[in-house]
């Protein structure tokens, strides 16, 4: 998917350079690169954001983008990776969306994300008014056009009104009514009330980070709606009870190859982060009372973890419409129909054939045949329609009933 939005993420750079050194009021340089007392600069910000948003969490819920220096380290770093967190998930939505609503925007890169996937009509909202002039000076620089408000959820303040193909809400939720089990309530009755303002045949999108604690109680949350009756459009084939809760040390998420760009790599290594990989939780959930997909008729799993490869085989976690497994082939069954199954990557949706059951899931062997469904960042294509039944031949001429 990375290929597909490439060009498009290099062209913000630029831009995003400009409008933070136009709201810092100084400095010039390189248009695409940063001098290196502004890598300095900006790398302390990316420091102190990463360690209050993915370790001690002392950030999560605070207003930390009404602190210049923040925000600016946050439109450097953090929203190339948004963007590209958005356009991967944006792959898997079943339709192009037309009006999109980004709440928490921020500096708006899941809104500037949607316009980029086709959307013309996007607003973005959010608490933070200097986080939403700096969305309105991209779109400026960028000659877009957005729509900003303001929204704050723990003011108990709807949504913007209206109708939408698309919401999304990027990094937001995790912020949000704690931090713990007690968030996951009213974590899960502000999607039941942004899903009202969702078209039929439209999505939300939540992306949250990839810890192990936020990533956990999305999948909490996922539980809570999927027990109301909402159908999840993606990761997500598996209908019941997330699988992945079920042991405290599992938890569920994405990882993708992206074309990072020089900036956020020179801004990482200042910072001491590393950015090689996007990784993130996300999930695509329908409108109320719009069914789960059809179910295909071959055997899926999408994969969701690393290579786990062992001495003479391969294995994966696999998890489809019969739950969360492992996959594994010994090297020795290698042949020309299953050889896809020694380079799977997470994310990718396969369908398997002739498989045994062993151990904790299943094994492959050389009558296996593995084959690629949907690549990471692309949706399961629907399930073809049933052959028309041909009709029995008729009776040879005096042959009829009676004779």
């Amino acid at each position: 998917m990375s290929g597909a939005y490439g060009k498009d993420l290099e062209r913000w750079i630029p831009r995003l350079i400009a409008v933070w050194r136009q709201a810092r009021g100084r400095g010039e340089g390189p248009e695409t690169r940063l001098t290196p007392q502004e890598i300095k600069e900006v790398g302390a910000g990316v420091k102190q954001l990463s360690l209050g948003l993915t370790r001690d969490r002392k950030l999560a819920g605070a207003r930390y983008m009404d602190d210049p220096k923040l925000l600016g380290a946050y439109l450097l770093f953090y929203w190339p990776v948004s963007y590209a967190q958005a356009r991967e998930a944006m792959g898997e939505l079943p339709q192009r969306p037309r009006a999109v609503l980004d709440l928490g925007s921020g500096p708006g890169p899941l809104a500037f994300a949607a316009l980029d996937a086709g959307a013309s009509e996007v607003t973005a909202a959010d608490r933070s008014k200097p986080a939403l002039a700096l969305a309105r000076a991209l779109a400026t620089e960028a000659g877009e056009a957005i729509a900003t408000r303001e929204w704050d959820p723990l003011k108990k303040a709807p949504p913007p009104e209206g109708k939408y193909d698309l919401i999304t809400m990027g990094h937001v939720l995790n912020e949000l009514y704690g931090v713990g089990d007690e968030a996951v309530k009213p974590r899960a009755a502000l999607l039941t009330q942004v899903l009202a303002q969702v078209k039929p045949g439209g999505s939300l999108l939540v992306l949250e980070p990839a810890l192990r604690e936020t990533s956990r109680l999305l999948l909490k949350v996922r539980d809570v709606m999927v027990e109301q009756g909402h159908a999840i459009r993606a990761p997500c084939l598996y209908r019941g009870a997330c699988p992945a809760l079920v042991k405290e040390s599992d938890w569920c998420h994405a990882e993708r190859d992206w074309p990072m760009p020089g900036v956020v790599e020179d801004i990482a290594r200042a910072a001491g982060l590393h950015k090689e990989s996007l990784k993130m939780s996300y999930l695509m959930l329908a409108p109320a009372g719009e069914a789960w997909s059809a179910p295909r008729p071959d055997r899926l799993f999408r994969i969701v973890s690393e290579s786990l490869e062992g001495k003479g085989r391969q294995r994966y976690i696999g998890c489809g419409p019969e739950g969360r497994m492992g996959l594994a082939m010994q090297e020795k069954h290698r042949a020309e129909h299953n050889q896809r199954f020694f380079k799977l990557k997470r994310g990718e949706v396969i369908s398997v054939t002739n498989t045994e059951p062993k151990g904790d899931g299943l094994a492959l062997d050389d009558r296996s045949e593995v084959k690629t469904v949907a690549w990471p960042g692309q949706a399961v294509p629907p399930a073809p329609p049933p052959e028309p039944q041909q009709a029995p031949p008729a009776p040879p001429e005096g042959r009829g009933e009676g004779s």
